[in-house]
């Protein structure tokens, strides 16, 4: 597993940003993808059809989606990453401190889209900010309950598909360190895997 002072050896084309709920995945996985000029999909954009049912076409839609030459999206959902994983040449593991940096983002995300009634992915809203109390897969309460489970996931990852090559970022100065290197051609290896 690389951190993020190691030059990466080779310039990737098929990205995953891991990590947390609301540790900031999307967001990365964008700045990546203009980084190496290569498309990102949202996955949730995929997953998520009206009044947050789970789309049918989902993983067909993943399918197609690896199947390209070039992409960039976010390691989400038990029956998307096996797809995902077998395809990506980079994970990139945005492992940033829970209780100071991720709690809060999710939850001034979680407050600002419900105030705003930001819509979200196929005409989708935060619901009600008292379902904290109510509902179980809240994201915020989401976010609480699986914030160690990728300790173990990504590791495991790593260790069944020699292919991926895996970053582990643990600060914001971390993050921004990496992406300068992913920038600039002479830290990293120009060379492309096929």
């Amino acid at each position: 597993m690389l951190s993020a002072r190691d030059p990466l050896p080779f310039r990737p084309q098929r990205v995953v940003v891991a990590g947390v709920s609301g540790v900031g995945k999307t967001t990365l996985a964008g700045r990546i993808a203009r980084c190496l000029d290569v498309p990102h999909t949202e996955i949730d954009a995929l997953y998520h059809g009206p009044d947050w049912v789970p789309r049918t076409e989902f993983l067909d839609d993943v399918r197609a989606l690896v199947a390209q030459p070039a992409w960039v999206t976010e390691w989400q959902y038990s029956t998307a990453r096996p797809l995902l994983t077998e395809r990506a040449e980079l994970m990139v593991w945005l492992d940033l401190p829970f209780a100071t940096v991720t709690l809060p983002r999710v939850i001034r995300r979680t407050v600002r889209r419900r105030l705003r009634r930001e819509e979200l992915w196929n005409g989708n809203h935060e619901g009600p900010l008292h379902t904290l109390f109510t509902d179980r897969e809240h994201i915020i309460r989401w976010a609480i309950s699986t914030r160690t489970k990728y300790r173990t996931r990504v590791p495991q990852a790593d260790a069944d598909h020699p292919h991926l090559t895996v970053v582990r970022l643990r600060s914001r100065r971390e993050v921004e360190h990496w992406l300068t290197g992913l920038r600039e051609p002479s830290r990293g290896a120009n060379r492309q895997r096929g």
